[in-house]
């Protein structure tokens, strides 16, 4: 709202609907003030350390704000005697004062709420570490319940506010550290359970206590790291650079050789050098590797010494170039730019093949739990011998999956795969222990339940992270084909080369400034309504349904085409706002078959409203994909084709927003045992959902497993009587 008066160029001739308009964006910038500056004032009053300085800042917001709204008070301009009245026309600097004002006291209240945030973390991690040391003590079962009690409550705690921190991070890299510690605590929580509950039951058992030891110690380095994020910080001031990887290392090569083209004399010669040796050097992760099969192997080898050579011609074509540049030279330059990247292109395609096939090779053949399974039975037996065999054939399998996690973390394509590939690691380096020390307490104590649920409980940590691994090959496969990217926005754009024969006709144009000022209103509310709707999905419980994937996929989508208005984002022309346009009604068109779905398990009470519903939006979607390929002829012509489809976009997600509640109120009333639906087919029980949406990994961990950390403590009531 600030940049569109700000942008707003004054015109000779000023209509009426321009005046309200003018006047209505003032108000509500002063409006939507009023309501920050006063939970701002409400967080002051509850935090006296920050108080003053809060207060300062949101008497400076309110104050900004109402000299905004007095500026644009400009529906009285028409009559003489407001002549003397200094309005946005007569005094644009005095807006563009007052928005510097409020920005930076706005910024300034969030920064002051943002400390505030961090100090509660903070605190609620003393909380638990201090909660944790006296679990650590505990002699007695009785106060051992007690205190659990008590740690599962602050766990709860820390789950919800760490989860809102993770949800407002917007660095992909610190989310994904954030999202592999919390879920290190939500798997030992449990383990911190039984763990402990075995040591108490057989307290001279030495194995019992290793294995305890292990879950304090890594809960302890969990909640550190979420430290180090929220507050952005390392001990003693330390820095941790992670290892680079053989990804991240060809690209940043391959820029440098391409950057050439432009600049012959940007780097030397020798720093090029010096990047392809670091590239090749991790090759050796590979070529070094048991489990790199020969063929694999000798491909690598082969195209790294290709590269070597093909970076020498690179460099005598270069260094020529430099001292005469004449045609020729220029195109032998380009031939061996191509030459050179064509080569680091085919060495990551063989390293992400060697990496990926490794991987499915290895889940395959470990997705029976043979040893674990052999472990369990062996170790009820009270047979130490056999127990001591299969924990030499599961250390064996952690050495393999390490292995893998870290050749897959070289071609993972994102840093926040790279990270999820690194937790993967450790995950595996630690459990793999874990399970060995609670089997061997089993098998000294073959009767002992509670070591029989503690080793139980440590298998299932494993065999969960092999699941995860499977989801994590996945998405590294979907990277590599460029099935997805590394942003979280919905984009389905044609790729370049894909469809050469229409890329002549095309002629892709950006908005200009005056014409985004146009439309600035109507992308306002598209931006409003991409809110309401994820407000909407998140209320849902099981987010793997299929209406919501469909919600959240249009609201992102959404979200671009609000971008495309202030001339941002990655929709960068009016054919990629089109073509956008048509992937948004083609999904709209998919929620209404999932709604039809529904409809068919509904009773017939609810059922006319469901359908006229799917029909409304099935209506607006051919109507949106009608405007979106419809020709356009001018830049007039195109401006207004433009407006349509945000217009139609709009009026789909006003459409949305009232359709995902109902949706959901059906739902819960079935869940409630209300009878509202009728039983799915039985074959539905056992179906696979196809293809995975590109945050659902991110869903899977930032639930952290709330509602399980809080029936932990619910059944804590039962451990007492037992």
């Amino acid at each position: 709202q600030i940049t569109t008066l700000i942008n707003h160029k004054d015109k000779p001739k000023r209509s009426d609907k321009t005046l309200q308009a003018i006047q209505r964006v003032g108000q509500a910038v002063n409006l939507a003030v009023g309501r920050f500056v006063t939970v701002g004032e409400a967080i002051a009053n509850e935090n006296h350390e920050l108080k003053e300085e809060m207060s300062v800042a949101c008497i400076e917001a309110r104050r900004a704000g109402e000299t905004i709204a007095q500026l644009t008070d400009v529906a009285s301009l028409d009559h003489p005697e407001s002549d003397s009245h200094i309005t946005i026309f007569t005094d644009k600097t005095g807006v563009v004062k007052a928005a510097r004002l409020l920005l930076s006291s706005v910024t300034k209240v969030l920064v002051l709420a943002d400390r505030i945030v961090i100090k509660q973390i903070i605190t609620s991690r003393n909380k638990v570490l201090a909660t944790m040391e006296q679990l650590e003590k505990v002699s007695s079962f009785q106060e051992f319940v007690q205190i659990f009690s008590q740690f599962g409550n602050e766990m709860v705690e820390f789950a919800h506010l760490t989860g809102d921190r993770q949800n407002d991070l917007k660095d992909e890299k610190k989310k994904a550290r954030m999202a592999a510690s919390r879920a290190v605590l939500e798997k030992c929580t449990m383990m911190l359970l039984t763990a402990s509950k075995t040591c108490l039951r057989h307290p001279d058992c030495e194995s019992a206590r290793i294995n305890k030891d292990g879950v304090f110690h890594r809960m302890r380095l969990a909640l550190e790291q979420v430290i180090e994020i929220v507050t952005d910080s390392r001990p003693n001031g330390e820095s941790q650079m992670a290892p680079i990887s053989i990804y991240s290392g060809i690209k940043e090569f391959k820029n440098k050789v391409e950057g050439l083209r432009e600049n012959l004399y940007f780097l030397s010669k020798e720093n090029l050098s010096t990047m392809l040796e670091v590239v090749l050097e991790h090759t050796e992760d590979f070529t070094d590797s048991a489990y790199t099969s020969h063929e694999h192997r000798e491909h690598i080898l082969e195209l790294s010494k290709q590269a070597k050579m093909e970076l020498e011609q690179l460099v005598s074509v270069w260094m020529q170039a430099q001292n005469q540049k004449t045609k020729d030279l220029m195109e032998d330059l380009e031939v061996a730019i191509l030459k050179t990247c064509q080569c680091m292109n085919e060495l990551k395609r063989e390293v992400h093949s060697a990496a990926t096939s490794l991987a499915a090779d290895l889940l395959k053949y470990h997705t029976d739990h043979m040893v674990l399974k052999a472990l369990k039975i062996t170790g009820v037996e009270g047979n130490l011998e056999a127990v001591a065999e299969y924990t030499c054939k599961l250390s064996e399998q952690k050495e393999q999956l390490v292995e893998m996690c870290r050749l897959l973390r070289h071609v993972s394509g994102t840093e926040p795969l790279e990270i999820t590939c690194i937790h993967a690691e450790d995950t595996f380096q630690v459990t793999g222990p874990q399970i060995i020390s609670a089997a061997e307490t089993l098998a000294l104590h073959p009767s002992s339940k509670i070591a029989k649920e503690n080793l139980e409980v440590f298998c299932e940590a494993w065999e969960s992270q092999l699941s995860d691994m499977s989801l994590l090959l996945r998405e590294i496969n979907d990277v590599f084909e460029g099935r997805r990217g590394e942003k979280r926005v919905y984009l389905s754009l044609p790729r370049p080369g894909k469809h050469n024969a229409n890329l002549k006709a095309l002629k892709p144009v950006k908005l200009d400034s005056e014409e985004q000022a146009k439309i600035a209103k109507l992308g306002l509310e598209l931006h409003l309504l991409t809110s309401d709707v994820d407000s909407e999905t998140e209320k849902w419980e099981d987010q793997e349904n299929e209406i919501v994937q469909h919600g959240q996929g249009m609201s992102s989508m959404a979200y671009s085409m609000y971008l495309f208005t202030r001339g941002e984002g990655l929709l960068k022309t009016t054919q990629d706002l089109f073509h956008q346009a048509e992937i948004f009604a083609t999904e709209g068109t998919k929620l209404a078959s999932a709604l039809h779905a529904l409809s068919d398990q509904v009773r017939d009470d609810d059922k006319p409203l469901l359908l006229l519903e799917a029909e409304k939006l099935i209506s607006m979607c051919k109507q949106l994909q009608a405007t979106a390929k419809a020709s356009a002829q001018g830049k007039s012509a195109t401006f207004t084709k433009v407006d349509a489809c945000i217009l139609k976009t709009r009026n789909v997600m006003t459409l949305l927003c009232q359709l995902l509640p109902l949706c959901c109120k059906l739902l819960r009333k079935n869940k409630a045992g209300n009878g509202c639906l009728k039983p799915a087919p039985p074959w539905k029980e056992d179906r696979i959902q196809p293809g995975t949406n590109a945050r659902t990994p991110e869903r899977r961990v930032e639930t952290f497993g709330i509602t399980s950390l809080e029936n932990h403590v619910t059944n804590m009531t039962f451990l007492e009587s037992k």
